[in-house]
């Protein structure tokens, strides 16, 4: 990290001038009052969001509607914070079935979803056949739906599984019907922090590596941090200085969204952080990501009323109705929000919500 800084008035004036901050600055800043950081970063969202949608981009909180849909809950990288895994000799473990998959995006798209968000474990024995039939299969019973899916882990692991290079994966996934890349599996992309959660899944540099080949073949995603268990204020901020660098090269980047650790049910032990730091890390992060216009709240984690002041806090999109969700509720954490509720928390916050695509297009 850079050790040259600016006094905190200097600080705070770069910042309001929309000037990149270095990684020491960053630490400075973390350490203002709350609401002078939150007031900060909403003075970052307004100049991020000035050009979007007409000029009305500051006005605007977009959501969209989706459904996650774990295809396997089978794995064997045994992450320490995740409630979710099971192994093939669990009586609980699945392998959806083409059948399966129908119905629950038959109920999405009854309900106007644009979007299934695909991911699961990572299964030791599924050959690439299985992935591109199931690609195939939704591309062409469900046209109108974007494939989210697959996270850069898990193409790390099929790299290995189907022997084959990660671009080569990434390049008949898209074929087949694959449309846009989640950012989840990156935790905190520090190789010491994942030697310690997640010694068994993708490093710092693979992770990476997957989200530059994905762009460079116009396959857009989203990145994330899950925070608030072993890593470092330091950490933190290496893990956005790497997205930042990548994103400066490949602009492949829709959104970012960052959650706290769920402990519950699952083997890593760490005191969960509260709503507070919550939102301080992600004020900081539409701060310090100057180049990835899109923040998600993140109420799936903090609840409604967080994600609501969030809004305040730097964020700028609402996330998704999602009809769905496993991984997060098996740590513990289970919030529901239908539509008409997330239009109304937006609207309560002073902004007009609307319906998204996954790159980010307002929807009709």
């Amino acid at each position: 990290m850079s050790n040259a800084t600016l006094p905190e008035k200097e600080l705070v004036e770069k910042v309001i001038a929309g000037a990149r901050v270095s990684d020491a600055e960053a630490l400075l800043l973390y350490r203002l009052p709350l609401n002078v950081l939150g007031s900060l970063a909403d003075h970052r969202r307004s100049l991020a969001k000035r050009s979007s949608y007409d000029g009305r981009g500051g006005e605007v909180v977009t959501y969209i509607v989706d459904r996650n849909v774990n295809y396997t809950n089978v794995c064997n990288v045994y992450c320490k914070f995740c409630a979710f895994y099971r192994t093939e000799k669990d009586e609980d473990h699945y392998v959806l079935t083409h059948a399966q998959l129908e119905e629950k995006l038959s109920e999405l798209s009854d309900i106007g979803g644009v979007q299934v968000l695909l991911q699961g474990g990572h299964h030791p024995k599924l050959g690439i056949g299985h992935y591109l039939d199931m690609l195939s299969f939704i591309k062409e019973r469900f046209p109108k739906i974007n494939i989210h899916g697959f996270s850069p882990p898990e193409f790390h692991h099929f790299s290995k599984v189907f022997e084959m290079p990660v671009p080569e994966v990434l390049r008949l996934f898209k074929e087949a019907g694959l449309g846009s890349i989640p950012g989840g599996g990156g935790e905190i992309l520090v190789d010491r922090v994942r030697n310690r959660i997640s010694p068994l899944k993708a490093n710092s540099d693979q992770w990476l590596g997957v989200m530059e080949a994905a762009h460079d073949l116009g396959l857009y995603s989203s990145a994330t941090m899950m925070f608030g268990h072993v890593e470092t204020l330091e950490e933190r901020i290496e893990h956005l200085s790497r997205l930042r660098e990548l994103q400066d090269r490949t602009h492949g980047f829709t959104a970012f969204i960052c959650w706290t650790f769920q402990p519950d049910n699952t083997l890593l032990k760490a005191d969960p952080v509260g709503s507070s730091e919550y939102l301080r890390m992600q004020a900081l992060s539409r701060i310090f990501l100057d180049n990835i216009e899109n923040l998600q709240s993140s109420w799936v984690t903090q609840g409604p009323k967080i994600g609501q002041i969030a809004l305040k806090f730097g964020a700028s999109d609402f996330g998704s109705v999602m009809m769905e969700e496993n991984v997060v509720s098996k740590a513990g954490t289970s919030f529901r929000l239908q539509a008409e509720e997330i239009e109304r928390l937006i609207r309560e916050a002073g902004y007009e919500p609307r319906r998204r695509t996954t790159w980010y297009e307002l929807v009709s």
